[in-house]
């Protein structure tokens, strides 16, 4: 069983300046073992790790497909009947979606969380206010691009890229087509701008981003932590010299075939 102790010596050992940022993101079950505590002992921990800490707690239940809407939006309109009957309208207390983790739930309840008002895409932290309120319906990841400018870092454990959602800033940066998405709120139906796509070939940065990355095992969980500016500097060029760059060979994906059909190239079949 791994303890408290286990976690802020492994976290430590990466030499992480305290007073820079994390945005994290975590498996629990990646420790092959049980934490003594859970999610609770794993934020804790982190929080003697970082000052301040923030992770996306999304709430895709709000989400709406509706019968029309702009072109090659990644996404088939009128396809979602079923789903936008159990929609749900956002509120600041909706727990962030399962795919989130269970770290990022129990961050988002903390007494000391704060969490910004995106009604799909919102973050969650303690002591990064700033970064939170940046937020805005057009500019989705504004929270990430603040965190970069404090010199914030990435923190993946025992996940991979695909669930690093920073390297959407990245491709937003190097004008990498975007999506609208809609949502479900009190004050009606939001258009959201700016929504990213997809990430399963974000596997595909690892390379790349070896000579800026961090590592340490805890338990059987591999840690990694990466600089987030000096990351999406890196992501941005490389998408910049090959528009296709990190896109998924799924023919099925919406979003990167969307991608192609903005560069005019033929969609994967």
């Amino acid at each position: 069983m791994l303890t408290f102790r286990d976690l802020v010596s492994g976290l430590k050992s990466l030499g992480l300046n305290p007073k820079q940022p994390l945005i994290v993101h975590a498996s629990l079950d990646s420790f092959g073992e049980e934490v003594r505590g859970g999610a609770q002992t794993l934020l804790g921990a982190l929080l003697l790790t970082s000052d301040a800490i923030m992770m996306p707690t999304f709430t895709y239940k709000t989400m709406l497909i509706p019968e029309s809407g702009p072109d090659n939006n990644g996404i088939t309109y009128g396809s979602g009947t079923a789903l936008n009957r159990l929609a749900e309208f956002y509120r600041p207390d909706m727990p962030a979606d399962p795919l989130m983790g269970m770290l990022a739930e129990t961050l988002r309840q903390h007494p000391h969380a704060q969490r910004s008002s995106h009604p799909i895409l919102s973050f969650s932290g303690i002591n990064v206010g700033e970064a939170l309120q940046a937020q805005t319906l057009r500019e989705p990841l504004a929270p990430i691009q603040q965190l970069a400018q404090m010199h914030g870092w990435v923190l993946l454990i025992g996940v991979d890229h695909t669930v690093n959602t920073s390297i959407h800033l990245a491709e937003r940066l190097a004008g990498r087509h975007q999506f609208v998405r809609w949502a479900l709120t009190p004050a009606g139906v939001k258009e959201c701008l700016h929504f990213p796509g997809c990430s399963d070939g974000f596997h595909q940065a690892e390379t790349d981003l070896i000579p800026i990355t961090k590592r340490v095992m805890i338990g059987k969980a591999l840690i990694r932590a990466l600089p987030l500016r000096s990351m999406l500097d890196i992501l941005r060029q490389k998408i910049e010299a090959d528009p296709l760059a990190l896109l998924c060979e799924r023919a099925d994906c919406e979003r990167c075939q969307a991608v192609r059909r903005a560069l005019d190239l033929q969609p994967v079949t």
